[in-house]
């Protein structure tokens, strides 16, 4: 399966969308979104821009076709990322929520309501390379995607640097950006920061999304559904940390790694911990980071060891585990892995 971006150009009249959407249908193909990202032509016609999900072996040209014969031209296609899917309207507030708390962030908030990135303007741009500038404060900026900008798109734009620039006349400056930006192995970036409370909804809905093979993986058990005290257990762990992964808009929650004091009390002090990925984001290193994180984050406290418990049959975390740099062992006890990982010399308490 493949995710092609198309803009095509409809008349402002009932029913042609529908006769589009027959026409995508007919070529094997599935509109998985449509929002509009162009004004109103002379013609009457508006610029309409699909998420199609094709299948493997069918020509993605099969949609340039398909909008031909309904008499609808279409202005762009090119392939897609699966991240694009989220809600636009979901992404468009997770990203002022990201500005409200540091208007710093302004320039990469922009950046990626546009699905575009931040260039170089000394240097020469590419041919295929459409640009855009944009002012921030003093910084003066450039835009840059592979298909151009839409006055509707630019005037989304404009609203959030509008809120960055009020912001940053009225609100004491900002602690350091905790964020991390990851960089995984297909090229897809993730934002790694602590987790709190007020990240409930966000690992309600990654743990909903999960295959029941991953729930029953992290919690040994696929219940869609965790109770209340377990989520707020899960973000707000009594002694210990959360590291949660966003998507870059930072509107959804893509993996969870959370580190629990198993006895405070104890001499040598231990940490239970857990790591949770959707499944569209396996296999691209986020786990592996994920345990890297918590590994650093429990030295950090002082603790001297990790341990985890996962279903018998459960290897992948052991495999996950020495990816990350730890060596553990495991032994089964009540038809469960019991996982101990020692970790360097801890650091001095605080």
């Amino acid at each position: 399966m493949a995710l092609w971006r198309v803009h095509v150009e409809l008349e402002d009249r009932p029913g042609r969308l529908g006769e589009l959407a027959t026409a995508v249908g007919a070529a094997g193909c599935n509109i998985l979104s449509v929002h509009v990202v162009g004004e109103p032509t002379h013609r009457g016609s508006v610029t309409d821009e699909l998420l199609v999900r094709v299948p493997a072996g069918i020509d993605p040209s099969v949609l340039i076709m398909a909008a031909a014969r309904v008499k609808a031209p279409c202005t762009l296609h090119v392939p897609a990322d699966a991240t694009e899917l989220s809600d636009p309207v979901t992404t468009a507030l997770a990203l002022a929520r990201m500005v409200a708390a540091d208007p710093g962030s302004a320039p990469r908030a922009v950046a990626t309501l546009l699905h575009a990135r931040l260039v170089d303007p000394a240097a020469a741009p590419a041919p295929d390379l459409h640009t855009h500038p944009i002012r921030v404060g003093a910084q003066h900026l450039l835009l840059g995607r592979a298909w151009p900008f839409t006055a509707t798109e630019l005037s989304r734009a404009a609203a959030l640097l509008e809120l960055s620039a009020q912001l940053s006349l009225t609100a004491p400056a900002p602690e350091p950006a905790l964020d991390t930006l990851l960089l995984l192995h297909d090229g897809s970036q993730v934002l790694l920061r602590e987790a709190g409370p007020s990240d409930v909804p966000l690992v309600d809905a990654l743990h909903a999304r999960c295959s029941p093979e991953s729930r029953r993986a992290r919690f040994l058990s696929p219940s869609p559904r965790l109770d209340p005290q377990q989520l707020r257990a899960l973000v707000d762990p009594v002694g210990g940390r959360s590291i949660l992964a966003l998507t870059r808009d930072g509107g959804s929650a893509v993996g969870l790694a959370d580190l629990h004091l198993a006895d405070p009390l104890s001499p040598t002090p231990t940490a239970t911990f857990g790591v949770l990925v959707e499944d569209t984001w396996q296999h691209r290193g986020l786990g592996t980071a994920l345990v890297r994180r918590v590994a650093e984050t429990a030295e950090e406290l002082g603790m001297s060891e990790l341990t985890g418990t996962v279903p018998a049959d459960e290897v992948r975390i052991t495999r996950l585990l020495r990816r990350a740099g730890l060596r553990p062992t495991a032994v089964l006890a009540d038809g469960t892995l019991q996982l101990n990982v020692p970790l360097e010399t801890p650091a001095a308490m605080a």
